[in-house]
């Protein structure tokens, strides 16, 4: 079925079904990061159907929309809509007919929700104290899409800014809401292990880049256990190894790849201090030499106190459970969002079976209507907030 022929069989008022058809339409039709024109497209049509205005910032992909007067302060609500470079297999009815990409982050199940809170809101559009900007940002999987809607200008006027993501391991109805840190700073890394290349029956006559970077792994795992605080959440995960081409030759290089986090930006710069000089030590011990270069990501997720607190008041005034101290070391560029206005992101339960990134990825899209409800009523109150002198 086409796009043109899926929207045009949704009604200019959007019900909680409908919401589920278009999560189900996105998941069938992934789109990787920066590649999301059919997606921007669908939502285009999707908003125009229920009158919502849509701002043109030049965009390539992803779209910009506002609700209300135009006027008085501005909320802005986020949702990603790109999806990922995996393999579906979890066998549904709509799953990915795109083979090697599939929403198995759920930031179909994000757009579907913010397109359920534009609904809602714009049934209450003549009510708003205010405008709600609307972000359905590209790119979020590599990082680069808040960046490109804040250099375009979207924060403009934005008085606070509210994001959203599934949850797999907290259940339908269950809202995790925590003041501060809730995602974790990421960078990524490569070390490059520079040795001298000999026959594999005579390693004295050379410098073994693969022996030297086994310790350097090793060594690595020292820095969370005996270089940063146990009362500090930190992670070094080294994920690729590629070393040598045949099976009789010690080679000259070694590459090591793979990521840190953390929750706090001086223990972040801390792991990268000791990384440096772990890879470099343990190099020179075996007569190598070893490289680090690092590809920033982005930085950690901090929850402003005041919108937590709101969005808790709102959770509650919707019958929904609230935990706190829910926080994940994955990380989200709503981040840099964050570095220029106060902003809060929330986890909704979705009673997963599979985490984030996983090729069966699935969740309940019973917890998409609470969540788009939730959304609507945390930018009205947000605005009333902003309308009201400190």
């Amino acid at each position: 079925m086409s796009h043109r022929t899926e929207s045009a069989a949704l009604s200019s008022v959007l019900t909680a079904e409908d919401w589920i058809a278009i999560r189900r339409h996105l998941h069938r039709y992934p789109e990787l990061s920066g590649e999301e024109y059919e997606t921007t497209a669908y939502i285009k049509q999707t908003l125009e159907k229920i009158g919502v205005r849509i701002v043109d910032y030049g965009l390539q992909t992803g779209l910009i929309a506002e609700i209300g007067s135009g006027g008085g302060p501005i909320a802005a609500l986020r949702a990603d809509i790109d999806a990922l470079p995996i393999q579906e297999e979890t066998n549904l009815p709509y799953a990915s007919e795109i083979p090697g990409k599939t929403h198995a982050c759920g930031h179909d199940f994000h757009t579907a929700v913010l397109i359920g809170a534009a609904q809602m809101l714009k049934l209450r559009e003549k009510e708003l104290p205010g405008t709600v900007r609307l972000l359905f940002q590209p790119a979020e999987e590599r990082a680069k899409g808040a960046k490109q809607l804040i250099e375009a200008g979207v924060l403009q006027g934005v008085g606070a800014i509210i994001g959203q993501h599934n949850k797999p391991d907290l259940p339908v109805g269950t809202i995790g809401i925590e003041a501060g840190p809730i995602m974790a700073a990421s960078d990524g890394f490569t070390v490059t292990v520079k040795g001298v290349a000999t026959h594999a029956a005579v390693p004295e006559a050379g410098v073994d880049p693969i022996v030297t970077a086994a310790q350097i792994v090793t060594a690595l795992q020292t820095i969370t256990g005996r270089s940063i605080s146990a009362q500090e959440r930190a992670v070094v995960s080294v994920t690729q190894i590629h070393s040598g081409n045949t099976w009789n030759v010690i080679p000259d290089t070694a590459v090591l790849q793979g990521t840190v986090r953390s929750f706090n930006e001086v223990v972040h710069e801390r792991i990268k201090e000791r990384f440096a000089e772990i890879a470099g030590g343990v190099a020179a011990a075996f007569g190598a030499e070893a490289s680090v270069r690092w590809s920033g990501g982005p930085p950690p997720v901090v929850n402003d106190p005041k919108l937590t607190q709101l969005a808790e008041e709102s959770a509650f005034s919707l019958g929904l459970n609230v935990a706190s101290g829910v926080t994940s070391p994955a990380s989200e560029d709503f981040s840099f969002y964050q570095q220029k206005v106060p902003g809060v992101f929330l986890f909704v339960g979705t009673s997963g079976s599979q985490e984030w990134h996983h090729p069966a990825f699935e969740l309940d899209e019973a917890a998409l209507p609470d969540a788009s409800a939730l959304l609507a009523e945390l930018a009205i109150r947000a605005l009333g907030t902003l309308n009201t002198p400190e």
